[in-house]
């Protein structure tokens, strides 16, 4: 028979509010809910996924992220539980998907939140560490040895991890598929004591100087960072509790009583009539008279104000009269001639000398040639003083 869904016995964890929580969804747990492959003593690697959320609802908590790269990979549950959650038990549903068979298994993480005794650390410090994304952030033995290397910079008496961001989740880009590229993670920690004067060297002019030039700051404890942990020092960030000014007021309560304002005096009944004729005047008249006499200024320039034919005739030289009106007698022809076609021909096509004799021919007046049948060039045969060529004849009529 097939298992469609098993729900695992319910697991309980103790997390302090302030702290950093990390939950691993092993695959190896849920294997075993899942058959294996047909083939007997075949090693069962089947893809696995989870989801996740708040019993009841769709999505997790607020301060409850989850991660897992690949289906061959563990789930990782983490966050810094709130002061607001203590004592209430949370419990999240986790649904193991086998990709293979599409069966499911289930059981329910219950996450009983304590207070912390010091919390809240009132010195906190964040670190952008470049080399390393955030799973990989999250393994027990990288935490212990990154927790290590700030604690011999810090000397502080308590040092507690207190939330791990990825860089994607503060508007981070997604890096190149380069082999050593990785996305960056935010690890923010928390201690009793105030801060070194190693990461007080950040707060350095020269050092802030370099950083707005895209240079790296000069921090003396870099190299114990540097073996194992790329730190952008320019992204530092820390946060003193101690100097920070409360912004809360205490909320003064009064009796509930409104001061006398005095006897209440409602407005008159009666209504005094007002004149419009003023706010008519400015609103029509006023333009309306601008635009009259900016009207009859304009029309007084167009039409009053002109020069004439006989002026401009008077100061334009002779010649150039000439020659503009020849221009618009030729234009005058030739748009009599578009209109119609079978018109007179232009004396300027007549031909002026015989084509054969050579000798001068005075130009044909309208009057003496039928202007609907002359040609445009006139043939041999219609040209007067004509001499006649003798045709040749054939042999046999000599």
């Amino acid at each position: 028979y097939t298992i469609l869904s098993k729900v695992h016995s319910d697991r309980n964890v103790y997390p302090s509010a302030g702290v950093l929580f990390v939950h691993v969804l092993e695959r190896e747990y849920f294997k075993g809910e899942f058959p294996p492959y047909p083939k007997p003593g075949e090693i069962s690697n089947d893809p696995i996924t989870f989801n996740t959320n708040l019993m009841g609802y769709p999505d997790r908590p607020g301060w409850l992220r989850y991660i897992q790269r690949t289906p061959y990979s563990d789930g990782v549950l983490y966050g810094s539980p709130t002061v607001e959650n203590v004592g209430k038990p949370t419990i999240i549903e986790i649904t193991a998907y086998n990709r293979r068979t599409f069966e499911t298994a289930r059981h329910n993480l219950i996450i009983n939140i304590m207070s912390a005794e010091d919390f809240p650390l009132p010195y906190q410090a964040e670190f952008f560490i470049r080399n390393m994304n955030v799973e990989e952030m999250l393994a027990s033995e990288v935490l212990g040895d990154f927790l290590g290397a700030v604690k011999n910079v810090w000397q502080p008496e308590r040092l507690n991890a207190i939330n791990i961001t990825s860089a994607l989740d503060r508007g981070g880009r997604v890096p190149l598929p380069i082999n050593d590229m990785k996305e960056g993670v935010y690890v923010m920690v928390g201690a009793d004591v105030p801060f070194s004067s190693c990461l007080r060297e950040v707060e350095n002019p020269q050092n802030q100087l370099r950083c707005s030039q895209e240079m790296e700051p000069v921090i003396t404890c870099d190299k114990k960072f540097r073996t194992q942990f790329h730190i952008d020092w320019c992204k530092i960030s820390l946060v003193d509790n101690t100097k920070q000014v409360s912004t809360f007021q205490e909320v003064i309560r009064g009796e509930g009583i409104l001061p006398d304002g005095g006897e209440y005096k409602p407005p008159s009944d009666t209504l005094k009539s007002r004149d419009y004729y003023s706010d008519f005047l400015i609103t029509l008249a006023v333009p309306s008279a601008i635009a009259l006499v900016l009207f009859l200024i304009l029309a007084y320039i167009m039409c009053c104000r002109r020069e004439g034919v006989e002026k401009r005739n008077m100061q334009t030289p002779d010649i150039q009269l000439v020659h503009h009106s020849a221009i618009q007698k030729s234009t005058k022809e030739l748009r009599d001639m578009s209109k119609n076609r079978e018109i007179a021909w232009p004396l300027s096509t007549l031909p002026v000398f015989h084509p054969v004799t050579g000798e001068m021919v005075p130009p044909l007046h309208a009057d003496s040639y039928d202007n609907t049948s002359m040609p445009l060039m006139q043939t041999q045969q219609n040209l007067p003083h004509q001499t006649q060529i003798p045709q040749q004849q054939s042999a046999g009529q000599y």
